[in-house]
């Protein structure tokens, strides 16, 4: 194999590896809300208050989130979307 044919086919592989990961990796990863630090959040607050990671402002807050691994959340007093969308009505 000539060397220009072995870096096309490890350049294709690579490619081929970094378009599989992310869905793997987002299958294995959940939202759980309530476990998050101040400024330690992974993205948009659920109600709304903003709509970027890390801009939480109070530990623990029930309505921010983080990624964990799945079927973790609960081990670490966490809520599901479905329970902290029930909060946020009820609060």
């Amino acid at each position: 194999m000539s060397q220009r044919a072995m870096i096309a086919a490890t350049a294709a592989a690579v490619m081929s590896l970094s378009m599989v990961a992310p869905a793997t990796a987002a299958q294995e990863k959940e939202k759980c809300f309530g476990i998050a630090k101040a400024g330690q959040n992974d993205c948009a607050s659920i109600s709304g208050a903003h709509s970027c990671a890390g801009q939480s402002k109070v530990d623990m807050d029930k309505m921010e989130w983080k990624y964990v691994a799945k079927g973790t959340c609960k081990d670490m007093k966490g809520l599901t979307a479905e329970e902290a969308k029930t909060a946020a009505k009820k609060g």
